[in-house]
């Protein structure tokens, strides 16, 4: 990671979801890095949140985010204590392993996944939008993923149907809301060594195997290269970047054969 970093957050707000670890976590450090105040909402308790948002001189607020009014309440205590809410980063997912082959996933689990990746996308869209509009600026960026543009034959289905609904309504609300100073875009993450892929990959070093080798450049990434991203999105060096689909994937949606290995 980029140790002299530019100030091209400084004076802004950022909210980012699932915020106390893996990509949100690593996002929220390059924010705040940046110059962004940064307010870290998760599921964990106070006593775990707290002082991650006060090592980042921010603010936790314990939200679930399929919970429509705390949801709301996270938007209007950052508005309230900050004056503004000029980035969200809207991150909070889960792969559980109830979720695979639709011959296997139950009902039960494909809608605690669809609630949890794209539900709580839109609560957290429909929270954010009106106070960015007021503003006449913002920036949000949902986080989808690689498998929203193409298919698996290990398929975790409901995973992948949420974040193609992630990437269909960014795009929408890109379209949407573009003339009224708001970006929205869709992070698409590939791979990335996150504790959710090594919990997943942990106890079958082969399923881990037969993902690496379709990327491009073999390897999955590493959190701090997604926090890149995302703090070029929340930024004004992408000015004239919305409704994309900005994938940050190693090339893995591009690739019909990977390289050999050297």
């Amino acid at each position: 990671m980029t140790q002299d970093l530019t100030q091209r957050l400084a004076g802004r707000v950022a909210v980012v979801t699932g915020g106390v670890s893996g990509i949100g976590l690593a996002s929220a450090r390059r924010l705040a890095a940046e110059g962004a105040t940064v307010v870290l909402a998760d599921i964990c308790d106070e006593a775990t949140g707290a002082p991650v948002a006060q090592s980042l001189g921010g603010m936790f607020v314990r939200t679930d985010v399929t919970d429509p009014e705390q949801v709301d309440r996270l938007f209007a205590l950052t508005h309230e204590t900050y004056g503004s809410v000029d980035i969200a980063f809207n991150n909070a997912g889960i792969s559980p392993p109830e979720d695979g082959s639709i011959l296997e996933t139950g009902l039960e689990a494909w809608r605690r996944v669809q609630e949890v990746n794209l539900t709580s996308v839109y609560l957290c869209c429909k929270a954010v939008i009106p106070y960015m509009v007021e503003q006449g600026r913002g920036s949000i960026i949902n986080t989808a993923s690689f498998v929203a543009v193409m298919g698996a034959a290990t398929s975790q289905i409901s995973y992948s149907a949420s974040k193609g609904g992630v990437l269909s309504m960014s795009r929408e609300l890109g379209v949407e809301f573009a003339r009224k100073g708001v970006r929205i875009n869709a992070l698409c993450p590939g791979p990335v060594n996150t504790p959710l892929l090594t919990e997943l990959f942990a106890s079958d070093p082969e399923r881990a195997q037969r993902r690496l080798v379709h990327v491009p450049m073999g390897r999955f990434a590493e959190p701090h290269e997604m926090a890149a991203a995302v703090a070029f999105l929340a930024s004004d060096d992408a000015s004239f970047i919305t409704a994309s689909e900005f994938l940050v994937d190693g090339g893995i949606s591009s690739a019909y054969v990977t390289p050999l290995a050297d």
